[in-house]
């Protein structure tokens, strides 16, 4: 990580915020979709999307908090265009009708920010019956990018501009189960582990952008895939999880990144033109790093996205 302070070779590091990697970017006729922009750094991401002139939509689960968030929104930032559609990526129907819902409106797709995700501190299933973490942070997301990805080629041949697809991983993926994917045992509550599950649904992620840049690649389209770790972050994340949501609040403004800091990385790789023509990379701190062990496994990332496929039905 560039610590304290230290700029990496982007000139941003540790501490810069998003609007500072954003800076004198001018991305107006864009068109994102921000998925868990109702609170955190989605909120945040949402914010400065838009204040670079991006039209956002803001895919949530709870509309009342997001429409308050883009509220805040216009608040802050007037001239910013800012609509609330309703997403709950644990379940498969939601993902599908959201998905539809907005290709129905016909308006292009330049950037696909997966940034929602949810920590658990005990088994739980979706709606599908899928592990809820793995469903909710990774799953959703899968489908999601899945469907859309016509519109968003579509988009980029229409306007001759790159499209970016950024999920939101964390370098939590290394904590992952000892398999990285429990392909067989996905939904079984014998020896899961909260901490093991978030790790597995990042790594999925991960793993997702690596498999979608190299697929991306081989049809030649003017979109590029990446992942990123926005660092440790006093969010709601971790609010299902009394004792840890208690340490965060008393010492996380010590030790960990604020949203401004913590919205940083996504930003930039979403508009930045250091990202251009980048794909299937990882990026910490705005600057390129190099993720390890099963975070780079290609056949790893391609059993996980047949897996998907099936599960994703």
């Amino acid at each position: 990580m560039w610590l304290f302070g230290r700029k990496g070779a982007s000139g941003f590091s540790y501490y810069s915020t998003a609007e500072e990697v954003t800076q004198g970017i001018d991305s107006s006729g864009l068109t994102a979709i921000v998925t868990g922009a109702s609170s955190g750094i989605g909120a945040q991401t949402a914010r400065v999307l838009a204040l670079r002139g991006v039209r956002v939509i803001m895919a949530v689960r709870n509309t009342s908090a997001g429409k308050e968030v883009k509220e805040a929104i216009v608040n802050d930032v007037p001239a910013a265009k800012v609509a609330v559609m309703e997403l709950d990526l644990s379940s498969l129907a939601s993902v599908k009708k959201f998905a539809s819902e907005f290709i129905s409106l016909g308006i292009p797709l330049n950037l696909l920010i997966n940034n929602a995700g949810i920590g658990s501190s005990s088994f739980m299933l979706s709606k599908d019956n899928i592990e809820l973490v793995f469903a909710t942070n990774y799953l959703g997301h899968f489908l999601l990018t899945n469907l859309l990805l016509e519109t968003m080629k579509k988009t980029s041949r229409e306007t001759k501009q790159e499209g970016r697809i950024v999920n939101v991983s964390s370098d939590a993926y290394s904590f992952s189960y000892c398999e990285g994917i429990r392909f067989d045992k996905i939904n079984d509550p014998a020896g899961f582990s909260n901490i093991a599950a978030y790790g597995q649904s990042k790594l999925a992620n991960t793993l997702h952008a690596n498999e979608l840049a190299r697929r991306l690649k081989e049809d030649g389209a003017e979109l590029t895939a990446n992942s990123v770790h926005p660092g440790a972050i006093a969010t709601n994340l971790y609010r299902s999880n009394s004792l840890v949501h208690g340490l965060v609040n008393k010492i996380g403004k010590y030790i960990l990144k604020n949203v401004q800091q913590g919205a940083a990385t996504t930003c930039y790789v979403a508009l930045h033109p250091q990202v251009k023509g980048k794909s299937g990379e990882y990026f910490v701190d705005s600057n390129l790093w190099k993720a390890s062990g099963q975070a780079t496994n290609v056949e790893l990332a391609k059993e996980l996205w047949d897996f998907s496929v099936k599960l994703a039905k």
